[in-house]
């Protein structure tokens, strides 16, 4: 067992060599049940990767398309939307003044570019399923990452102060798994900060393209995270600005699939509409910052102890 001063890395290395768990069928009828509830209760749940016919790993992510991850990857650091969540994730982790030398764990770390503003506020560990993905991440070298999934990560119990998966959990059938193995390796009393898309109603090509399995509402991510036994301590929707405008692409969406095409959602702009379309989240950062709480928008943020 690792203390609570070793580092994850040597944790890592302690649980890699166990045997996988194998899933009971008890967790799969839990799982099947909360997606037929979510189908009923109108949270954008759909098919399961492996039922469209993807290539997935038992219930965890489906694989992203290699070129449309790597498109991902290079769209991150300059598009709009990608800058300004990070500009709200950042006043809402100030906001938290983690202790020195916090324990974070990016859950879901992608090519680690969120890694790099979570470093800031102490060590950061990555965790992620796709190879590509942890390639780019470990080139960042701001911190160590591991391959692997989140329903069974390499780490012992409360390793870690804080925890963050942004817009990771949609993308797996099993999200309640996943924020219980979440809970484990985050000490008690510590912190899980999570983004996720909202509204089923929204439901569109980028979310099939992406592979998710739905969106949420505040209720039902609550739902979800208190099956795990975490608390909701304060939620807040952002991006609102451009609400009315995914509407109207969703209906239209409905009428003819050529209209949004999901490779438009990677698409950077010239830097003077990069910057105007990222202005309204600038100035939903610091109403957020601030404790205020912004009603409605296309993605949820949940912190959660």
């Amino acid at each position: 067992m690792c203390s609570k001063t070793e580092a994850p890395r040597a944790c890592a290395r302690t649980r890699a060599g166990r045997q996988k768990k194998t899933t009971t069928p008890a967790a799969h009828t839990d799982a099947d049940a909360r997606t037929r509830a979510s189908n009923r209760e109108g949270e954008g749940a759909r098919k399961a990767p492996a039922e469209r016919g993807e290539r997935c790993l038992g219930k965890d992510a489906a694989f992203m398309d290699r070129d449309f991850e790597l498109q991902t990857h290079e769209a991150e650091n300059r598009h709009w939307w990608y800058r300004g969540r990070r500009t709200v994730l950042e006043r809402v982790i100030a906001e938290l003044r983690l202790p020195a030398r916090a324990r974070i764990l990016d859950a879901g770390c992608g090519s680690g570019r969120n890694m790099v503003e979570l470093a800031r506020h102490g060590t950061v560990t990555g965790i992620e399923l796709s190879p590509a993905s942890v390639e780019l991440a470990r080139e960042r070298r701001v911190g160590e990452v591991v391959e692997g999934s989140l329903l069974e990560m390499p780490f012992e119990s409360g390793s870690f102060d804080f925890g963050a998966s942004l817009d990771v959990i949609e993308h797996l059938q099993d999200d309640v798994g996943a924020l219980r193995e979440l809970r484990r390796v985050i000490a008690p009393g510590g912190g899980l900060l999570i983004t996720v898309p909202a509204y089923g109603w929204l439901w569109s090509g980028h979310d099939e393209i992406n592979h998710h399995h739905r969106r949420y509402t505040r209720r039902s991510l609550a739902a979800a995270a208190a099956a795990a036994g975490w608390e909701s301590v304060r939620t807040t929707y952002f991006n609102s600005l451009l609400l009315p405008v995914a509407i109207v692409l969703r209906v239209l969406e409905r009428f003819s699939r050529k209209t949004t095409e999901s490779s438009l959602d990677l698409w950077v702009p010239p830097e003077p509409v990069n910057w105007l379309l990222e202005r309204p989240m600038t100035l939903e950062a610091a109403v957020i910052g601030h404790g205020g709480r912004i009603p409605a928008g296309l993605s949820l943020l949940t912190l959660f102890r």
